[in-house]
């Protein structure tokens, strides 16, 4: 069943342009992936609105930020095992989504596997209009579908001891190209404190544009952190490990000194070679100011209170 609730971080659907404007009316939440018709019944009975947006000039749908045009947010992309481009579409293309699974390991009650239609039956499915951030500076906000990050935790039943999550991406070297890459150290890992995968924020993205999350954007099934930068957010993810210890990222491993664990978004922190003070918009490429923690301060400021210590942004 999809549970649809309205929450004060949310963008509202006003965001929404008007898809018929771009690439045609959008259409009801139905398929999550592709050859996933178990599950697929959870998303189905949509909303009216996320089936079409209103007419221009509805004076309820004034967004502040529009949503990314669909083509912007779907032939832009970063996703290095297919290439260090941002056109990465045709090669993410070759990506088998089906079958796909998701393993909880470490410190939970009893590992175990559990394949994308079975934990999709599991979980409240919900469509969240959200920011997104990344750290070359460039925006988008996208209407996504999804379940809080927080029904990992309660499917996994992590021990009291654990304090962070591990999340490793796909590696499927025959159609991953950019595996080849000797000077990256795949696979891709990304880590979030148990209070981090907790907070009602946290998302786990199966869709966008109210279609299956398509392989160049993440799919079969993405993590999203809004409040941070958006190499925090691993794409195509296929374990997740329950452990004491803080994780060393990806991109960490290759440089600290430009992207820490933290990654919170600042716009008075500047990378090592640029400014993070203001963000482009995908689809129009408006400069705009970026926000502290990407907007969402309200939401998530306090899990960083008593780490003054900790290099909180990248």
């Amino acid at each position: 069943m999809l549970v649809r609730t309205r929450r004060g971080w949310e963008l509202p659907e006003s965001a929404a342009t008007p898809e018929a404007l771009v690439v045609g009316r959008r259409k009801g939440l139905g398929l999550i992936g592709g050859g996933l018709t178990a599950g697929l019944g959870l998303l189905r009975n949509a909303p009216a609105s996320a089936q079409g947006a209103a007419a221009p000039g509805d004076p309820r749908f004034d967004p502040g930020r529009a949503t990314t045009p669909e083509r912007n947010a779907t032939t832009y992309n970063n996703y290095y095992e297919f290439g260090d481009s941002k056109d990465v579409v045709s090669a993410a293309r070759k990506l088998k989504m089906s079958p796909w699974s998701i393993r909880f390991e470490g410190m939970v009650a009893q590992p175990r596997e559990i394949g994308l239609e079975d934990l999709l039956k599991q979980v409240r499915m919900e469509e969240r209009v959200l920011r997104h951030r990344c750290v070359e500076t460039w925006a988008m906000t996208v209407p996504w579908t999804g379940f809080p990050l927080s029904e990992f935790v309660r499917l996994a039943q992590p021990s009291s001891g654990a304090k962070y999550l591990v999340l490793e991406t796909a590696q499927q070297p025959d159609v991953m190209p950019g595996l080849r890459q000797i000077w990256y150290s795949w696979p891709y890992i990304e880590g979030c404190t148990l209070a981090e995968a907790q907070n009602e924020l946290g998302f786990v993205a199966t869709g966008m544009y109210g279609k299956p999350l398509p392989p160049q954007n993440g799919g079969p099934i993405r993590v999203l952190f809004p409040w941070k930068y958006g190499f925090k957010s691993g794409k195509s993810v296929v374990k997740v490990t329950f452990t004491d210890k803080r994780p060393v990222s990806f991109w960490e491993q290759l440089q600290s000194s430009e992207y820490g664990f933290w990654a919170n978004v600042n716009p008075a922190v500047p990378h090592p070679r640029w400014s993070q003070a203001t963000e482009r918009l995908l689809g129009n490429n408006e400069r705009v100011p970026t926000r502290i923690f990407n907007g969402y301060g309200e939401f998530v400021a306090d899990l960083y209170k008593g780490l003054e210590g900790e290099r909180l942004y990248t």
